[in-house]
């Protein structure tokens, strides 16, 4: 059953406040609109396009520094980081990320996306992965977005840091890995005791 337009655009700002990452391709599936109907009706709202609310969400909530690597080794998009507690990136999988057959992703990009986000959350100027345990849970195809959470459980497990990182798309997920994490500052801390 289709709306109206009054009734489509409030749903519309409710869906976009619950899921600020939400892809205008994916707003158009859901209201049975096409993808130019979402863009004016975000228009009028005074909604902005993805790309501007990823950089607020950022903007808001990002007061931290990544410490570990330059930001620009990341892969994928910080938009959360709170040191050695949390972070979230966002990797849109476009056709370099795929095999050219199938439009699969390939799986070193989900890897890379958690490792570096894994290394991001760490505060300190060296983090290392000592050892990871991941797991694919589906395939991730073109055109998808991956949002990948990352938090910090445990700094005490063999003197290294244990960051849990789960990868989803639109909620269902994708990929999970547990990473443990040398850095630097707890080497020194070890000798000092």
């Amino acid at each position: 059953m289709k709306r109206n337009k009054k009734e489509r655009q409030s749903s519309l700002k409710e869906t976009i406040e619950a899921k600020p990452f939400i892809t205008d391709e994916a707003l158009a599936k859901i209201f049975d609109v096409s993808i130019q109907t979402i863009r004016l009706d975000r228009m009028e709202l005074n909604i902005p396009e993805l790309r501007e609310r990823i950089k607020s969400v950022a903007t808001n909530n990002w007061n931290e520094t990544v410490k570990a690597l330059p930001i620009d080794e990341v892969i994928g998009e910080i938009i959360d980081l709170e040191l050695d507690n949390r972070a979230i990136s966002i990797l849109d999988i476009t056709e370099e990320h795929v095999f050219s057959r199938n439009k699969i992703a390939r799986g070193h990009h989900l890897f890379a996306q958690a490792n570096s986000l894994a290394v991001a959350v760490i505060n300190d100027e060296l983090a290392l992965t000592a050892n990871a345990d991941i797991k694919f849970t589906r395939q991730v195809v073109q055109g998808e977005r991956v949002i990948a959470k990352a938090r910090v459980e445990d700094t005490e497990k063999n003197n290294r840091t244990v960051v849990e990182v789960s990868s989803y798309v639109d909620n269902e997920t994708v990929f999970s890995g547990v990473f443990e994490m040398f850095r630097s500052n707890q080497e020194k801390e070890g000798n000092e005791s």
